[in-house]
């Protein structure tokens, strides 16, 4: 995503995985995923009538050590039996995602990997797709669908995926029909609710969504696995605080799913151009009523309508109030102000609450720029148009150490942080003869 300055963001991409994780494995097992999905990436090649397989590094948390299956172009990693070993520089943020580095375009993955087989192979894929996505005509774009945090964002869409959950588990076409149907309604009936969402929920469709969608199909799940893999998904994802930048994991891979039956290879004939709920309709031969609304109302119970509905109602109730302190903490009360000029970020999209025109607040997050390192733990608010976060005010300044409630921000060398006289707010300073406050 750029704007007039660049940026570059990194998502921790997520692929919903539900087995125990592995504690971080030796040389050896690096060395078999590497060949493992070397070799479903060459059996899938018709599913994009290319290849996957590319740059990969795996990367500790922990201890920032990296093993790739190449050599970057500037040889900082070292051979090390049929891998490369190395550290990841402290500049760039470990996530899973696609990434630019020494010459290449990596899938970044963070250890450990799933002890299951799918699931390691999915998110393997998903992230291989990012590396070409681009080539194969789709923008890496994840503008936020706010509206997936408003009480009926999120009632409509759990309505549609309770209505995919009992389209899968369907024991008859007719009855598969009939909630692939309704899934169908209740997400017409959100996109009329909020117009916007047409737009916004198809952009993080055709990014996420597709490279989740190659993830599955490249892992070769049998019908039963599969099954019960997108259930244990929606279910494991409803559960998570918000909706806005997560949810297309499911819902283009269960359409696609459904789609490839009667057509293997759907996601070739479309392009950056298509809403994928118009094609799914078009091409699912699915008949959508024109009294929407008199339909959801007849439907909605069905799919735990009423549950549904006085859940999100409670919830609304709690967010009003974290709002509120948001906008004081953020805005209303003196803060600190940073401005990005080369910005690199990771964070988790699974917390991210919206407040309204005034932006986003992330939880956690951690920010690389020309001005240094800031790890934030207790929520961070990014502004609307991407150029800058309000985090409250610093509470120990020790040189280019700064900390405060649940954030610290290591600063080069020719930065400083004043407080602005006039608003009481703090702001950051490329001005090396400016005094520290």
């Amino acid at each position: 995503m750029k704007k007039v300055f660049t940026v570059i963001v990194c998502l921790i991409h997520i692929s919903i995985a539900f087995a125990q994780q592995s504690k971080v494995e030796n040389i050896d097992s690096i060395s078999n995923y590497f060949k493992e999905i070397k070799y479903v990436t060459k059996q899938g090649v018709k599913l994009w009538n290319r290849d996957l397989y590319g740059s990969i590094l795996l990367v500790n948390p922990e201890n920032r050590l990296l093993y790739s299956n190449e050599p970057d172009i500037k040889n900082t990693l070292k051979l090390q039996k049929d891998i490369y070993v190395g550290t990841l520089p402290d500049s760039i943020n470990i996530a899973n995602t696609s990434m630019q580095w020494n010459g290449k375009t990596w899938a970044m993955i963070m250890l450990p990997l799933s002890k299951d087989r799918y699931d390691r192979i999915n998110l393997l894929a998903h992230e291989l797709f990012h590396t070409v996505q681009i080539s194969l005509g789709f923008t890496q774009y994840n503008k936020e669908s706010n509206h997936l945090d408003l009480k009926d964002g999120r009632i409509y869409l759990r309505l549609e995926l309770e209505a995919l959950k009992k389209a899968i588990l369907s024991n008859t076409q007719k009855e598969q029909s009939k909630h692939l149907t309704n899934a169908f309604i209740f997400r017409k009936y959100r996109n009329a609710i909020f117009p916007e969402s047409y737009d916004t929920e198809n952009q993080l469709e055709l990014n996420e969504g597709l490279a989740e969608y190659t993830g599955f199909m490249i892992s070769n799940r049998n019908k039963e696995t599969a099954k019960q893999h997108f259930v244990n998904s929606v279910n494991t994802f409803i559960k998570n605080p918000t909706y806005v930048r997560s949810f297309a994991y499911n819902t283009t891979p269960i359409y696609g799913n459904f789609l490839r039956k009667k057509d293997k290879y759907w996601n070739q004939k479309i392009s950056a151009d298509n809403n994928l709920t118009d094609f799914f309709i078009e091409n699912l031969n699915i008949k959508i009523p024109t009294a929407l609304k008199a339909t959801v109302v007849k439907i909605f119970k069905e799919y735990n309508g009423e549950e549904i509905i006085q859940e999100e109602e409670i919830r609304e109730a709690k967010i009003k109030i974290r709002i509120a302190e948001y906008n004081s903490k953020f805005i209303e009360q003196p803060h600190f102000e940073i401005g990005f000029e080369n910005m690199n970020i990771s964070f988790d999209p699974r917390n991210i609450l919206p407040i309204g025109d005034k932006g986003t607040v992330y939880p956690n997050m951690r920010v690389t720029d020309n001005w240094g390192v800031l790890e934030v733990n207790n929520g961070a608010l990014m502004f609307p148009n991407w150029n800058k976060i309000s985090i409250s005010i610093p509470t120990k300044i020790n040189g280019q150490l700064i900390e405060g409630d649940g954030w610290s921000l290591q600063l080069n060398k020719n930065y400083t942080v004043i407080r602005d006289e006039t608003s009481s707010n703090y702001i950051l300073v490329k001005n090396k003869n400016t005094s520290r406050l």
